[in-house]
């Protein structure tokens, strides 16, 4: 089929139920902002706090509905997402998190969506109890995916190799950024420093991430006295917000970093805070790939991560960075140690970093090969469906 036969534009919907802003829906709002017009019309499905989280990012023409379905008893809701992916007449129904997929997906393939798509983001080790553990589940709710779309090369392997999914239905499209927003040192770099009451030579250590467990700010604070015995004037900022707030908080008056911890909670301006940083720290249990590494290099920041899932496929040790075990607070603390003891090798790892983001991690390139992809799915599938209904008309009616 050529791309002049195609219908102008694909309705496409996005489907999230996570109740937080995070990495998932960075990466959504990264494909919105791209996708070309004249091939997709663009829609959006979320809880209402997270509609109103993302409002203010979102590109005008796209049609966002307020829905959460995270539960099986949410009836009401079940229908609402039927309802728009019938009237809108969705032509690639594309969710995000095994979590939301297993709600939407099937919903999808019985309302006739031609193109069901799943990216999980993350792998999910965290499960415990043989039914969650084993995956059965996740392989049951594939069969009404058509395909998935692996963030890195590493949670590629782990669908296939742990979960079990056909590789043949697995493609590895990277997460991206907007170069253009981390191409220049940030204007505010002193106003916050003067804003959080920080000298200009405090070496400072930036987090970026939800206040979940899967982020390990914990083992950071736990790490975080071992850096001061070496730079009593480290300071760390923590950009973000979740569930662990409060307990994070009592975790830094119990070690006794009041003074060398700030808690900003969630702010949009990434940027700035990226380059108010010496280094920005990952101490992250399991991701994807995650965007925060990403958007660091891009800013020409040294990064500290754990070895875990795609992190290494970004933050490459000792060329674009420093990694280590998650979980170990020493590790990391002399990690930490290392960078801030060599500023002239840390800006070595980060503008390899920078070029290593431009080559493999643009937004441009993540946008064209999930376009391509949106592309071949559809042709393929609409094809067998023109396929059955010539064959069917061949047959003719049945004989009484």
């Amino acid at each position: 089929m050529s791309p002049d036969s195609l219908p102008a534009p694909i309705d496409v919907l996005h489907f999230t139920n996570v109740r937080a802003r995070g990495g998932a829906e960075e990466h959504i709002l990264t494909l919105l902002r791209g996708f070309d017009r004249a091939r997709f019309r663009l829609h959006l499905a979320c809880p209402p706090e997270v509609a109103e989280l993302l409002a203010s990012d979102l590109p005008a023409d796209v049609e966002i509905f307020p829905i959460c379905l995270r539960e099986t008893t949410q009836i009401p809701a079940a229908f609402s997402l039927t309802r728009v992916l019938r009237r809108r007449r969705i032509g690639v129904l594309h969710s995000h998190l095994f979590y939301s997929s297993l709600f939407a997906s099937p919903l999808g393939a019985l309302t006739g969506v031609p193109v069901v798509l799943e990216t999980p983001h993350v792998s999910e080790r965290w499960r415990r109890g043989w039914l969650k553990s084993s995956f059965v589940v996740d392989r049951l709710a594939s069969r009404f995916v058509d395909h998935f779309i692996a963030v890195s090369a590493a949670n590629a392997r782990y669908l296939v190799a742990e979960k079990q999914l056909p590789a043949r239905k697995v493609t590895v499209i990277e997460n991206g950024c907007d170069l253009a927003r981390f191409a220049a040192p940030a204007a505010t770099h002193g106003a916050l420093r003067r804003e959080l009451g920080l000298r200009d030579d405090d070496p400072v250590l930036v987090v970026v991430g939800r206040l979940e467990p899967q982020k390990g700010h914990h083992v950071l604070l736990d790490a975080l006295p071992g850096v001061r015995r070496e730079f009593p004037r480290a300071r760390l900022v923590c950009v973000g917000d979740g569930a662990e707030r409060a307990a994070l908080e009592a975790q830094v008056r119990r070690l006794g970093v009041d003074d060398a911890v700030r808690f900003m909670g969630y702010r949009s301006d990434i940027p700035s805070w990226l380059t108010l940083a010496d280094v920005v720290v990952l101490p992250s249990f399991y991701e994807g790939l995650p965007l925060v590494a990403v958007e660091a290099l891009a800013a020409r920041r040294p990064v500290v991560a754990t070895a875990v899932d795609g992190t290494p496929e970004v933050v490459v040790d000792g060329k674009t960075g420093l990694t280590v075990p998650p979980g170990d607070p020493v590790a990391l603390g002399d990690a930490l140690c290392r960078v801030l003891r060599d500023p002239v090798r840390a800006r070595q790892m980060a503008e390899a970093g920078r070029r290593r983001v431009e080559e493999r991690f643009s937004q441009e390139r993540q946008v064209r090969l999930t376009e391509e992809l949106y592309m071949r799915l559809w042709r393929e599938r609409t094809a067998r469906r023109r396929g059955r209904a010539g064959l069917r008309a061949a047959a003719g009616p049945r004989a009484s």
